[in-house]
């Protein structure tokens, strides 16, 4: 075993127990400054420590159980989504590895799952907290064979299976956010990122990344994130089953996956309006040419969204960032 490994035997050989720094450092024959960075060490992998002066630690709270990849893969009825899954423990992006992938010629289909992300990142440059053990962080690779300026619908119908599949599972009130994000009570509990690749015009891959916030206790959340970020748990109250979770997404993710290839954007853009929280009410949104203010009133046929300005005028918005006054 290693130095981690052996800390926290210790611990397990005596539950509910404080274990002082000295007695760990003389048990292990290391300093006590050693025990310190080891223990900070297993901080990160999610290890929760209590430390009392003149006590010392005392673990109120272990890392949960890893996906149990067997388990999800005979629960699937896919032909293709998440018959292929590299399950890594930490990794900068899962979006990084994906693009590695892609390079060595992975499937459609073949998911990336972490159980950390170091340097997760969402839409703008933005950075996506994505705590050990806590959540869904993902990516799919897609090879859709449809027209580059298409690839945005995507997007749209990630987030209508994402929320369906919560929807189905969970007594829990959820919304999709134009054009990416889930919310829950006003609060941010999913993010999708699409990355992509094309050639003469037309799409060769997609990089979908799905952040789902599932487990996150309210102190995991970090200070500045608390007034916006929410999780599946803080807000049902339950510990939610994340293999259970992603099951029925590579399902329900297939099925609306093959229903946009062989129909088109018409039934997701319909799917997607019954679960969106953007409509009929007042909206403004950051674009590349400034900020449109109005109420959005649907999607049209290509995915903008529409909105009708305060002075009447109607817009078509393909991307930008929005808010609500909701949320």
């Amino acid at each position: 075993m290693n130095m981690n490994e052996q800390i926290i035997q210790i611990f397990l050989d005596h539950p509910n127990q404080y274990i002082s720094g000295e007695k760990l450092s003389k048990e292990l024959n290391c300093s006590r400054t050693a025990i310190w960075k080891h223990i900070q060490a297993l901080k990160k992998k999610g290890y929760v420590f209590e430390s009392t002066p003149r006590l010392g630690y005392r673990v109120l709270k272990t890392p949960p159980e890893p996906l149990d990849l067997s388990r999800i893969i005979s629960g699937l009825d896919t032909r293709f989504m998440g018959l292929n899954v590299k399950y890594v423990q930490e990794v900068g992006s899962t979006q990084t590895l994906a693009a590695e992938m892609v390079k060595k010629g992975a499937n459609e289909g073949t998911v990336i799952i972490a159980e950390q992300q170091t340097e997760g990142r969402g839409r703008l440059g933005r950075k996506w907290f994505s705590p050990p053990g806590t959540g869904l962080w993902m990516s799919m690779i897609l090879k859709p064979h449809i027209p580059l300026q298409f690839i945005h619908q995507l997007t749209l119908l990630i987030s209508v299976a994402v929320c369906r599949v919560i929807k189905k599972l969970l007594d829990v009130e959820v919304g999709i956010k134009w054009p990416n994000d889930l919310y829950i009570n006003g609060k941010k509990m999913c993010g999708i990122l699409l990355e992509s690749s094309a050639e003469d015009e037309r799409v060769k891959h997609v990089i979908a990344g799905i952040g789902i916030s599932v487990n996150l206790q309210q102190e995991d959340i970090p200070e500045e994130l608390k007034d916006k970020m929410t999780s599946l748990c803080i807000e049902t109250g339950i510990e939610c089953n994340r293999e259970e979770l992603l099951i029925s997404l590579f399902n329900e993710m297939e099925e609306l996956y093959l229903l946009y290839l062989s129909e088109g954007f018409a039934p997701i853009r319909i799917l997607w309006e019954a679960l969106s929280i953007c409509l009929h009410c007042p909206i403004q949104v950051q674009t590349h040419q400034g900020l449109v203010k109005g109420k959005a009133h649907g999607m049209d046929e290509m995915g903008a969204l529409m909105i009708t300005d305060d002075e009447g005028k109607e817009h078509k918005i393909y991307s930008g960032d929005v808010s609500l006054s909701l949320v």
